[in-house]
């Protein structure tokens, strides 16, 4: 029970305690109700236990507490008799303890104590006596004190050798802590001794497996441009392949390809400024791994290219089933791009990636953007590397372009074997309140523009993704720009790219999320085949009616549905709990839907992740090509409503003014001048409480003013009010 009024869930009423109060204990949980019953009225707490101080499982943090509010301790006290006068307790008997030469604790009847007491709190610690359970436990040993009697290193009992305990019952842990790790340490020795009935070597170190199912057999490898990837998840030329090193923590962690940081030949040697990484402000006041953005104003990489090419010898020598990929920059320049290519696939690089497409600094240098913008200079560049090297290359694009399409076609004329797609969108993040701006150089305060990244240009990637993918279908894509977990690679992948390049995501978290990432893309693939999958999206499977997480039922009074909030929140519990209690459903109420969701088991062979390339791009096209025939509408759960308002403000003051708001029971009610626009949709703050239904009429746009006649044919003379 909470201490303060009104911390409890229960709303129950705190214990009015007075006089004095024996806590018998001395555990954390003793030492709560120590200061709680204090706080409940007692004048005077005593802690009594029954072994000394050294013994004592509590934190000190909790004994200092319970000393600091003066509560007195007297140790070596055995409870022996409640005294009840009046049927109340009126005083405890104790008798004194003692330990002997052989550990053994026992009591001196002889040693009476006898304290009086106003309530008596029993916090001691869980003994096993009930001899049901004991026997049930057999031929488990138990020590006299109750405990399984266990090797303290292996947690395994003493006289069975397949019988493992961990925590409060095997009596060795000394705080919550210890008792978590001796089940860890239980389940080590449970894993060891399974594997050993079957002759398997298990390692010295404990490692717990992780948990196994079907989808883990799913092959998300892919063959790029005839290399091999072992997933499509790579790190891109960011700061998270700042060095070899990382590059080498990263293959370890399981991604699958990586790119170095850029480098260029000594000539262009860089150095960078300081601040120059800095959190977006596309998210609002998020800070941590939920930003959505980042901005940076980073230059290539400041090491040199010998660095490189001696990391990428060792990097492919040391993980022969990870693909490297070497990135590039030179000026407009065909004997520095020779060389540069040559040195690096001489190194032993698996592929190279020509970065024409920095936004901020390089192309001042003649390079990066200066290169990347042009068709002519980018097809001039992809025939020297063309001619200098017989490994795959590809050109990253910039974003910065009138036409995207345009620059792919120009490396494609060149000779690149593919391209990446995009790198990051030029652009000022932010200005302060006094007009400066952040990244600020130097005591000047002076900045430049940087390079957006992260989940704000995802939908920037992907358009040029997916145009990329329908000018040029055989293509191949590397895709980066926003990607931060499975589901949004998948998107890019079935935009038409082949893999994925990240590095925001990276910069939010760290280096282990590609175990989320490869379960995640597994899981999808596995779910993508399965049957009685109707509803799902993706890994979600349909929203049932609920509120706060919670399945409802059906209420309404005649024709109208009841809230959730002030008194109708009463009426609805009323009609409910009536409802049980007579264990029927009246017209009233409709039973609440099941939460359980059809079993998405899986139906057959799942299919390739080649499969998923370009299987979104047939249906991206034109504005010509989409059907002003086929009208949708809104439609409102009023189960799942909240009664926020949210909807009808956005559409009375940036919509059609389709949404009437009920003054009393805050239900919002789409009318027939519904367009279908999905504002209400966009920002309602409850997944799935309003949906989009075909349209039951056909559409008739309000004119405003009307026209002679309508482009099909059909007479259109009244006049529309308001004007849309």
């Amino acid at each position: 029970m909470a201490s303060k009024p009104g911390m409890c869930g229960c709303k129950a009423k705190l214990p009015e305690l007075w006089g004095h109060v024996l806590v018998l204990g001395l555990g954390d949980t003793a030492l709560d109700c120590a200061s709680s019953a204090l706080r409940c009225g007692a004048k005077r707490v005593t802690i009594i236990f029954r072994k000394g101080f050294a013994t004592v499982r509590a934190v000190p943090e909790e004994m200092q507490l319970a000393k600091d509010e003066k509560c007195e301790f007297m140790p070596f006290m055995q409870p022996h008799k409640v005294v009840v006068k009046d049927n109340r307790i009126s005083a405890m008997e104790f008798y004194r303890t003692e330990q002997l030469d052989d550990g053994t604790w026992v009591q001196d009847p002889d040693q009476l104590v006898r304290l009086k007491a106003d309530f008596v709190i029993s916090a001691f610690g869980s003994v096993l006596v009930d001899p049901v359970v004991i026997e049930a436990l057999e031929p488990l040993k138990l020590s006299e004190t109750g405990f399984a009697t266990v090797d303290k290193q292996t947690m395994t009992a003493t006289n069975i050798p397949w019988l493992f305990c961990g925590g409060d019952i095997a009596g060795v842990s000394e705080t919550t802590v210890e008792a978590t790790n001796d089940g860890k340490t239980a389940a080590w020795s449970v894993h060891k001794y399974l594997q050993s009935l079957h002759d398997v070597i298990v390692p010295a170190k404990p490692a717990l497996p992780m948990f196994y199912t079907a989808i883990d057999l799913v092959d998300i490898g892919i063959e790029v441009c005839g290399l091999k990837f072992p997933n499509p998840f790579g790190l891109a030329s960011a700061p998270p392949t700042t060095s070899s090193p990382m590059i080498r923590r990263a293959f370890e962690a399981g991604w699958g390809f990586a790119l170095t940081k850029t480098y260029s030949l000594d000539k262009d040697i860089v150095t960078n400024v300081s601040p120059r990484i800095v959190r977006g402000t596309t998210s609002g006041f998020t800070y941590g791994p939920g930003q959505g953005a980042f901005l940076n104003i980073e230059l290539i990489s400041e090491k040199s290219a010998a660095y490189w090419l001696q990391s990428v010898t060792e990097l492919t020598t040391d993980f022969p089933h990870n693909v490297l990929i070497a990135s590039i920059m030179c000026s407009y320049d065909e004997a520095d791009w020779t060389e540069l290519a040559k040195r690096s696939e001489a190194a032993g690089a698996h592929a190279l990636e020509l970065n024409l497409s920095c936004p901020h600094g390089m192309g001042e240098r003649g390079m990066g953007l200066a290169c990347g913008q042009k068709p002519e200079l980018v097809r001039d560049i992809c025939r020297w590397v063309r001619a200098a090297v017989k490994i795959p290359f590809f050109a990253k694009l910039t974003p910065n372009v009138t036409d995207i399409v345009d620059i792919a076609r120009a490396a494609k004329e060149g000779g690149a074997d593919g391209v990446t797609a995009t790198n990051t969108v030029s652009g000022l993040m932010g200005l302060r309140a006094d007009g400066s701006a952040w990244p600020a150089v130097g005591q000047e305060k002076r900045t430049t523009y940087g390079g957006v990244s992260g989940n704000a240009i995802r939908p920037i990637a992907l358009r040029a993704v997916s145009a990329i993918r329908k000018a040029f279908p055989d293509l191949p894509i590397l895709a980066t720009g926003g990607i931060d977990s499975a589901e949004t690679a998948l998107q890019f992948l079935q935009a038409g790219a082949q893999v994925a390049q990240i590095g925001s995501a990276v910069q939010n978290q760290d280096f282990t999320v590609i175990q989320d990432y490869i379960t995640g893309l597994k899981a999808l693939l596995y779910l993508d085949n399965a049957k009685e999958k109707d509803g799902w999206d993706g890994q979600s499977p349909p929203t049932f009616k609920h509120q706060k997480g919670k399945p409802v039922p059906h209420v309404q009074i005649g024709d109208e549905t009841v809230p959730f909030f002030g008194n109708y929140k009463t009426i609805r519990e009323e009609i409910t709990a009536d409802a049980k209690v007579h264990e029927t459903e009246p017209q009233t109420l409709a039973p609440p839907p099941t939460t359980k969701s059809k079993r998405a088991a899986n139906s057959g062979p799942v299919a390739s992740l080649e499969s998923f390339v370009g299987r979104a791009v047939p249906q991206i096209g034109a504005y010509s090509e989409l059907n002003n025939k086929q009208q949708v509408i809104a439609l409102v759960d009023e189960d799942m409503c909240i009664n926020c308002g949210k909807c009808y403000m956005a559409c009375n003051d940036s919509g059609y003014q389709a949404i009437t708001f009920d003054p009393n029971t805050h239900l919002p009610h789409v009318t027939e001048d519904c367009t279908g626009c999905t504002l209400c949709v966009s920002v309602c703050p409850i997944i799935d409480c309003i949906t989009m239904i075909k349209r039951p009429t056909p559409y008739k746009p309000k004119r405003g003013i009307a026209i002679r006649e309508e482009h099909d044919g059909t007479l259109d003379g009244h006049l529309s009010l308001p004007c849309q």
